[in-house]
């Protein structure tokens, strides 16, 4: 055999140094090392594979595409590798094109990166069945983090009836997805214990881990910050707030959930504490944030971000943020309606802003329901009542409904048209008789109930009670009400619904007699005595000899006179007054004050003032003019009383 060929041991020298650099994680080193293969061998499919590798461990995507597009023989067997740049640099479509290019339809790891860019491109339904597939098919170590992203598809998908109880739960990012799972079917208090639950294994998991406390927290703000919507959820808002700003205290390298948790605060503070919604709204709407949020978050914050610039008085700019809403999430259509004519009212241009309202083209009956009411809101604002009426009167079969009809007859009787309420129920009543609706009208009937029984209508109250009787059988205080209306117009029926009530003695039956009867005397003679009482409630003071100490009086002593006092005398007027007050009294002089200046006409240079009118008019008309704010006003005052009493 002859000696190897220089370039082949060259070749062979290379990838052992290049063996070394990779399992030492030495990148730059195996690139350069790479490039020295090629560079002697520009065949070499694995050198260049190798090259491919180390440009994606260095994060330099695009330059590794840029290879792989010139590089067409190699590139059809690298489909992988490609498929994988364009998904790390966000384009997800690239990448899904690449990937269906791909023969190597059975590779698991292709398999994993079209799911994964199915999810980013919000194909949930196609990313949980490929996911479902590859767990079939698959036995390794990554089992539980194919569950977790087959959890995360499942969140957002709309095809998906799985049982929640059939997710597993055995590391804490299963147990966060259930828990998500949870609150997208509105489970909100199984969602929170979920929650818990999961807090308590990442933290033993971080703790066995001997992570610090503050590495803790940061892991943990993810599970927090989803508490806290649960917490919001159920209107317990005090404390979602309190976790949002905790967790936001922390430096989060998640710019996503910093950016959720910003704008949750947001919705919290609505019209309060704008300049804090505004810097936290910055951050919500970070550019980067365009390709880690599902479009559906996305779509929330612009809409925040909307309504934030209407509570700021920032007109134009929320007119053209609406502009945007529209052009890039139609199904808001409503929200920016509604905007654009709160804008016009707020500038007091009513007409104008009902006729935004009414060119609305509603998609459904709730949509058509929102508009009337925004519009029924607006006059209602205005004062015009009766106009507000009647577009609450012509929305069809929802006229009828409870909090309709409730909103109907308060406008009425707050009007005094008694009649025009009692009307609206009649109606309201003869329509539900009709159309025979289902469904729990329970708070309905009574309040129709109890309003004609206050206005004296028993024939129209009984009718209400009795359908509320029907589906309140066993409740004896609407068979009750139902009696006594009976009895003002139909005695016999009164008298034999009466015998279904209960007795005297089954309404006592468990009721201590006795007991009621002391509590009662006793009651009255707390009323009767509440000075004794008084005293004794007080410690240390005995309610003997009370009598005794009331009759013993203390002699009042004389009082003392003057020395040389003349009886016969009458007292001086003015003996109760110091004596610089009184009439006989000099003023010695002060030799360090200056003798007043007498002017030419007599009068002295310190009583200008006191003769001049003309200021005096200047400060009566101050005084008496309007201030903006009280307490400048009070201000004000005080400095020219002070002013007043040196002239004096």
């Amino acid at each position: 055999m002859g000696e190897p060929n220089p370039k082949e041991k060259a070749i062979s020298q290379f990838y052992v140094e290049l063996n070394k650099f990779g399992q030492n994680s030495e990148y730059e080193r195996a690139l350069k090392t790479a490039n020295k293969i090629i560079g002697i061998a520009p065949h070499d499919g694995s050198a260049f594979q190798c090259k491919i590798v180390c440009l994606i461990q260095l994060n330099r995507f695009e330059e590794a595409i840029q290879l792989l597009n010139k590089k067409a023989e190699f590139a059809s067997s690298l489909i992988f590798e490609k498929a994988y740049c364009h998904y790390r640099i966000n384009q997800h479509e690239e990448a899904l094109k690449v990937i269906e290019k791909s023969s190597e339809v059975d590779d698991n790891r292709i398999k994993e990166l079209k799911a994964q860019v199915l999810y980013r491109l919000e194909k949930y339904d196609d990313a949980s069945k490929l996911y479902q597939d590859i767990l079939k098919n698959s036995d390794d170590d990554y089992e539980d983090e194919r569950n977790t992203n087959l959890s995360a598809t499942l969140l957002y998908s709309k095809e998906s009836s799985v049982n929640i109880d059939d997710l597993r739960e055995n590391t804490y990012e299963l147990c966060f997805n259930k828990a998500c799972l949870l609150i997208s079917r509105e489970l909100y208090a199984e969602a929170e214990k979920k929650l818990r639950q999961c807090e308590k294994m990442c933290r033993e998991i971080l703790e066995e881990d001997e992570a610090t406390e503050e590495e803790i927290n940061i892991e943990l703000a993810l599970i927090r910050i989803q508490l806290a919507y649960v917490y919001q959820k159920q209107g317990r808002l005090k404390e979602a707030q309190q976790i949002y700003s905790s967790n936001l205290k922390l430096k989060l390298e998640d710019v996503a959930l910093a950016a959720v948790a910003c704008n949750n605060t947001v919705c919290i503070n609505k019209d309060q504490n704008l300049f804090d919604s505004k810097k936290k709204m910055k951050t919500a709407l970070n550019e980067t944030l365009r390709h880690k949020l599902p479009s559906e978050t996305r779509k929330y914050i612009a809409l925040n971000n909307a309504l934030l610039s209407y509570y700021i008085n920032q007109s134009e700019q929320c007119e053209k943020l609406c502009n945007q809403l529209d052009a890039h999430w139609p199904d808001l259509a409503l929200h920016t309606a509604v905007l654009r004519s709160s804008l016009l009212f707020k500038a007091n241009k009513l007409t104008e802003a009902i006729g935004v309202l009414n060119k609305f083209e509603a998609r459904n009956k709730e949509d058509e329901l929102f508009v009337k009411l925004a519009i029924a809101q607006f006059y209602l604002i205005q004062g015009e009542k009766l106009k507000a009426c009647k577009v609450l009167e012509n929305l069809g079969e929802n006229t009828y409904k409870p909090g309709i009809i409730g909103a109907l007859t308060t406008i009425y009787l707050g009007l005094g048209e008694e009649a025009v309420a009692l009307s609206v129920f009649e109606k309201s009543v003869a329509w539900y008789k009709k159309n025979k609706v289902k469904g729990d009208l329970t708070h309905m009937w009574r309040q129709a109930a109890e309003f004609h029984i206050r206005n004296g209508h028993a024939q129209v109250a009984a009718n209400s009670l009795e359908e509320l009787l029907r589906s309140n059988k066993d409740d004896k205080k609407i068979l009750a009400q139902l009696v006594l209306a009976l009895s003002q117009f139909d005695e016999k029926r009164a008298l034999a619904l009466s015998k279904d009530l209960p007795s005297i003695s089954e309404l006592s039956k468990g009721l201590d007699l006795e007991n009621i009867q002391n509590a009662q005397i006793s009651a009255v003679s707390i009323k009767k005595s509440p000075s004794a009482t008084k005293q004794d409630s007080l410690p240390g003071t005995p309610s003997e000899g009370l009598d005794e100490r009331k009759k013993k009086h203390r002699k009042k002593k004389k009082g003392k006179l003057p020395k040389n006092c003349d009886l016969s005398q009458a007292p001086d007027p003015e003996r109760w007054l110091p004596r610089y007050e009184r009439t006989g009294y000099r003023k010695k002089k002060d030799r360090r004050t200056k003798e007043v200046i007498k002017g030419s006409q007599g009068t002295a240079s310190g009583q200008a003032e006191q003769y001049d009118f003309s200021s005096k008019l200047v400060e009566q008309d101050v005084e008496s003019s309007p201030v903006e704010s009280s307490s400048k006003g009070h201000s004000n005052h005080q400095k020219k009383s002070k002013k007043k009493n040196k002239r004096r």
